[in-house]
């Protein structure tokens, strides 16, 4: 019989109160990141006067008694290694280190610089985490000031997150959005997912979900922004299925957008497919260049 490992348990716990306080107490979206980011856990993105404008922090999560036995001036001494110094610092986000107290259930953090970095005496980096740090809503705006960038960098940087999706696509995977907009709320409010649609029948396998408040905007506005490096279409399967005569649509444009189906007058519910655009092939190039090509000569 397997059995799960404390350590599993409790680094879960700690994504899930990091979620919470993210969501929660700043009011930002938060989603999980790909496995294969080595050193980041999640992502926040700001959301200003329920407004999300691509302004992002990477988390990296640590959860447990263990990271606060090193007591520093008025906080704690979190020590990571060169290897994640290194990527952190040449990341294309800024970097926080969210730390979870099990005993207090309580977040804090620290953003990843070079200003708060501290090289020790044996070549090793030292980085302290205040006591006065908690991740509630007294962060917002030290955290929504750090996640600030120029239009061009945060442009760059949104390509460069929705990298693994790009590769999907080019890997032959289909991949679909699902969107759930709540129609009384003037708010705005809904859910976009992306997910994997194996064709096999059931329902799309979720990668990322979240949850947006648009205000007054519609979805056909947002979704091709969201995602500029797709076209998006109507995903045919799920509306060839659908009640023609209660939720009619145009097939050749999707900007005039109606649902599939809708759920006790309070739920509307929408499924689009991406395929990737002229953007997202000429970043994937550049992106393969940037990564393994050829060292520029130095005049």
């Amino acid at each position: 019989m397997m059995h799960r490992k404390p350590s599993a348990k409790i680094a879960s716990i700690g994504v899930t109160q990091t979620q919470l306080a993210v969501e929660a107490k700043l009011g930002w979206l938060f989603r999980e990141q790909p496995t294969e980011d080595y050193g980041i856990d999640a992502h926040a993105e700001v959301v200003d006067a329920e407004r999300v404008r691509g302004r992002l922090l990477a988390l990296q999560i640590k959860s447990g008694s263990s990271w606060f036995k090193e007591q520093g001036q008025g906080g704690w001494w979190f020590r990571p290694d060169a290897e994640h110094v290194e990527y952190w610092t040449n990341h294309s986000l800024p970097v926080v280190v969210v730390l979870y107290h099990p005993g207090r259930e309580r977040c804090y953090w620290q953003l990843v610089n070079r200003e708060t970095l501290i090289e020790t005496s044996r070549g090793g980096w030292k980085l302290l985490v205040p006591e006065a740090q908690v991740l509630n809503e007294e962060a917002r705006a030290k955290l929504s000031r750090a996640a600030e960038g120029d239009p061009y960098t945060l442009r760059i940087r949104e390509l460069q997150l929705a990298r693994p999706w790009m590769r999907m696509l080019v890997s032959g995977t289909r991949l679909v959005i699902d969107i759930e907009e709540w129609v009384n709320k003037t708010s705005g409010r809904g859910a976009i997912t992306l997910g994997v649609d194996s064709e096999d029948g059931n329902d799309p396998e979720q990668l990322v979900s979240w949850t947006v408040y648009l205000g007054l905007s519609s979805y056909a506005e947002v979704v091709p922004k969201l995602f500029a490096w797709a076209n998006v279409s109507l995903h045919e399967e799920t509306y060839d299925n659908a009640e023609y005569d209660d939720y009619p649509y145009e097939r050749d444009d999707w900007g005039v957008l109606h649902p599939y189906m809708n759920s006790s007058g309070e739920v509307d519910f929408y499924r689009l497919e991406l395929t990737l655009n002229d953007l997202g092939r000429a970043f994937l190039l550049v992106d393969e260049f940037a990564t393994e090509g050829p060292r520029q000569l130095t005049l």
